[in-house]
């Protein structure tokens, strides 16, 4: 199978094509891209695809980060991924970028049997979810949540000298209460787009597909995401 990934939930804009035809090969291009998602992303596209060879006619789907992450970047992210699934015609897979990053860890190297993905969600907040580290891929536990920073794993019972905590949350680690606990934090880490087409190639395979029009972020904060603003 021939699957593209995107991700802009961060200040990267990452793209990855994952072509398993010939073996397993995994292609990735990311740069960064704070407040440029817009002029970059598809211009990243177009370069990875020319470098693979690959045509959008060929690809099985399309995966991008679904979020959490930041609103515009997820929104320019839906709407390129739309366009290109609309015009390739071929089905989305929505992948969470929290779980993105925490695969992105693995693929780093950092060995650990539970993962915690943190990510700065501003307005004093974090997004966060703890992943079981699986050979297909990482594994929820429990729910993604939108918290304080004094709430964090609040409600788990984890093994925390085993885990391994990454993301941009570390910025608020005096204010976490168990944040001495980990094994470590990587607080550089990013979601990555390869990360994505990983995890997107075994939901594809299960089915976990949608159609572009039905393709949709993760805000995890709603009603700020579409609030109206004053005039």
């Amino acid at each position: 199978m021939k699957l593209l990934a995107l991700d802009c939930s961060t200040e990267a804009c990452s793209v990855a094509l994952l072509d398993t035809s010939a073996g397993i090969e995994l292609v990735e291009k990311t740069e960064p891209a704070a407040r440029q998602h817009t002029q970059r992303l598809l211009p990243l596209v177009d370069d990875l695809l020319t470098e693979t060879g690959v045509s959008l006619a060929q690809l099985d789907a399309i995966a991008f980060g679904r979020g959490p992450g930041s609103f515009t970047g997820l929104r320019i992210c839906l709407g390129a991924v739309q366009g290109l699934a609309f015009g390739a015609d071929v089905p989305v897979v929505p992948v969470s970028t929290l779980a993105a990053l925490a695969q992105t860890a693995v693929n780093a190297g950092h060995s650990s049997p539970t993962i915690l993905s943190t990510l700065d969600a501003r307005m004093d907040e974090i997004y966060w979810a703890l992943y079981r580290v699986q050979e297909q891929g990482v594994e929820l536990l429990g729910q993604e949540r939108l918290s304080a920073p004094e709430q964090l794993l609040d409600r788990h019972s984890a093994d925390l000298g085993a885990t391994i905590a990454v993301g941009s949350g570390y910025h608020y680690r005096d204010r976490i209460a168990v944040a001495s606990q980990f094994k470590l934090w990587d607080g550089a880490l990013l979601p990555s787009a390869a990360a994505i087409a990983q995890l997107a190639q075994r939901d594809y395979l299960q089915g976990k597909t949608c159609q572009a029009d039905e393709a949709l972020p993760t805000y995890l904060r709603d009603e700020v995401a579409w609030q109206k603003q004053p005039l």
